[in-house]
């Protein structure tokens, strides 16, 4: 599993001309708030979306060291099968290491659901949608979470 993780300021996703989702973490309260962008690969478990769901919860890369557990900092959570492109051979990239959708959707879910019962604001983008993502990126901080 992948998670491709922004600091941002603001963030929304939109499909076919309708929001889906939004963050805007002064709302909350929050100087900053996190997108998730969500790559699944084949030998991934619900244990692993788990157990990433709490890194990133608890991940200190907000304002002052602190987590979005610290900061009541909302999370937008983006599939992102691109995370798992094999590049290595000619132009076309390879996607055969991202998991099918029937394998990878109930895990996106999964990291979603487990960042909302550890007590974070969650918001998702929509599985296998073609999706325009807009974020502010804040500082930049972008980071990639591996299990």
């Amino acid at each position: 599993m992948r998670v491709l993780v922004q600091r941002v300021s603001s963030a929304q996703v939109t499909v076919e001309g309708e929001v889906v989702g939004r963050i805007d973490p002064a709302a909350h309260g929050a100087p900053q708030g996190l997108v998730a962008l969500v790559g699944i690969t084949h030998s991934d478990t619900e244990a692993t979306a788990k157990a990433l769901a709490d890194k990133l919860y608890r991940l200190r890369i907000l304002d002052g060291e602190r987590a979005a557990a610290d900061l009541n900092a909302p999370i937008l959570v983006i599939s992102q099968f691109t995370l798992y492109a094999d590049t290595a051979k000619g132009r076309r990239p390879s996607w055969s290491a991202a998991a099918p959708g029937s394998v990878a959707e109930p895990l996106v879910d999964s990291f979603a659901r487990t960042l909302r019962e550890l007590g974070a604001t969650v918001e998702t983008g929509r599985f296998g949608a073609h999706m325009q993502v807009e974020l502010v990126n804040d500082g930049p901080v972008t980071l990639l979470l591996e299990a």
